[in-house]
């Protein structure tokens, strides 16, 4: 891929796992009863048909690492865990209260901050705590993050007993000098231990994270990564692109400067070859940023055009649902989102007077809604089509016509009323995404607020 092309379109841009992006939330005309109205509305409409989603933010972590994005809070002391783990119980009974029949979980994820900081005893104690209050779909996936350095062996085996079948494991590089400079210091073996074990327990979906464009990462550094992976065969991959956004999380991403990160066409090589090296070992590339093996569920959810996207990545099913615990977790009521206060302090304290802990949110209108479903069609399957008179918008022909660039450039075709990405334009999806983000046309930020699309 030309260096020009490259140049052209690394330009600041989100990564849609929602549309509004959050710093476009109107959040005057958003309050916690029109949330929960539009929850009752949707849980109505979908809950027999597709379960919910629930994702569980779980925000501590022993030490910091300095490439990290995440909402997280930095202690050594567990004595955190249990207040946590009941807070997060009340917020799910005040959630069933509201309710009008019992919730039926499709999907269940254990994100962070470091899930595994926790005890499997608490976990299991957390998971047992929510799935009392409602059943449990016949096809249901329960995830978990693990961080290879403290996921034991009991973690795994308990997790599994509570219906857990896939686990992701956050690699990043195995370069000792890339793993100082992001303060994650994570040797092979352990990653290695902790796939080994997920495999001979049953786990059915094993994933690794792997990030391109870390601070003093050579392609060496990323291809030998790329083969330790292979050699441990998980069963999907995340190749992320590193976003750097010092500005928005403040010191934890400056723990190396600017200058060491590699850039433009030296970052390009990365991803380029690390998608070709996955592809020859059987990786087929899922969206944006994500690699499965064809017997993995995100491949045939891809295949079936049933992939989904959210708060919580890419997902092998769709909820119309999304319930988020938690410090600053968000959730999804398709009609609107809804994001929890983000201090621990605060959170205790709204919980403590029987309030969900929401603190802002958004309620989508209609052109949101049409301009959500054409997003989440170019990132879940790199095409989308207005054909239908619903996903008509009046401001298409303006859309399609800050498309005749990258027609031009190979990374897409307009036809009939059909956009369909092309294989060079895979890497360019955000890109594509933000001609149709009209409240980003309407007001362009004044500051930075997104990581680079390239």
């Amino acid at each position: 891929m030309s260096v020009s092309i490259i140049q052209k379109y690394n330009v600041p841009g989100p990564r849609y796992t929602s549309y509004p992006t959050v710093p476009y939330w109107e959040e005057t005309g958003f309050s916690k009863n029109l949330w929960i109205d539009t929850l009752l509305k949707s849980f109505k409409e979908s809950n027999q048909s597709e379960g919910i989603s629930i994702y569980i933010h779980l925000p501590f972590c022993e030490s910091l690492c300095t490439f990290c994005g995440c909402h997280k809070r930095i202690t050594k002391r567990h004595d955190v865990e249990h207040p946590y783990i009941e807070a997060l119980l009340k917020e799910w009974e005040l959630y069933c209260a509201i309710l009008p029949e019992k919730p039926i979980i499709k999907e269940i994820h254990l994100g962070g901050g470091t899930p595994t900081f926790f005890s499997a005893e608490n976990l299991e104690h957390l998971i047992l705590g929510i799935t009392k209050h409602a059943e449990i779909a016949k096809n249901h996936e329960f995830s978990f993050e693990g961080h290879p350095n403290n996921t034991t062996k009991k973690h795994l085996e308990t997790l599994y007993n509570v219906g857990f079948r896939r686990v992701s494991f956050g690699v990043q590089d195995y370069s000792e000098k890339v793993q100082a400079a992001i303060h994650r210091i994570q040797p092979f073996h352990n990653v290695a231990k902790v796939t080994l074990w997920a495999k001979e327990i049953g786990y059915k979906s094993i994933s690794h994270d792997l990030v391109f464009g870390l601070p003093f990462q050579s392609l060496n550094d990323a291809i030998d990564t790329i083969d330790k992976t292979k050699s441990l065969q998980p069963d999907r991959l995340a190749y992320y692109s590193y976003a750097h956004v010092p500005w928005i999380k403040g010191n934890g991403q400056r723990g190396f400067n600017d200058e060491d990160l590699p850039r433009d066409d030296e970052k390009r090589k990365l991803y380029e070859e690390g998608k070709k090296r996955l592809a020859q070992n059987g990786y087929y590339e899922i969206g944006m940023d994500h690699f499965a093996l064809e017997t993995d569920s995100m491949y045939q959810a891809y295949q079936e055009k049933k992939l989904h996207r959210n708060f919580m990545g890419y997902t092998s099913g769709k909820t119309q649902v999304m319930i988020g615990l938690g410090v600053s977790s968000i959730s999804d009521s398709w009609y609107s989102f809804a994001q929890n206060i983000k201090s621990v302090e605060e959170y205790y304290d709204s919980l403590a007077q029987n309030e969900l802990p929401v603190c802002k949110g958004h309620v989508l209108d209609d052109e949101d809604l049409i301009i959500r479903k054409h997003i989440l069609n170019l990132m879940c399957h790199f095409y989308t089509s207005w054909n239908d008179s619903n996903l008509y918008l009046p401001e298409l022909p303006e859309i399609i016509d800050s498309l005749k660039e990258m027609e031009e450039d190979g990374l897409l075709t307009l036809h009939n009323n059909e956009i369909t990405v092309t294989e060079k334009g895979k890497p360019f999806v955000r890109n594509i995404c933000m001609a149709f983000d009209l409240r980003l046309k309407r007001k362009m930020p004044e500051t930075r607020l997104f990581s680079m699309t390239v």
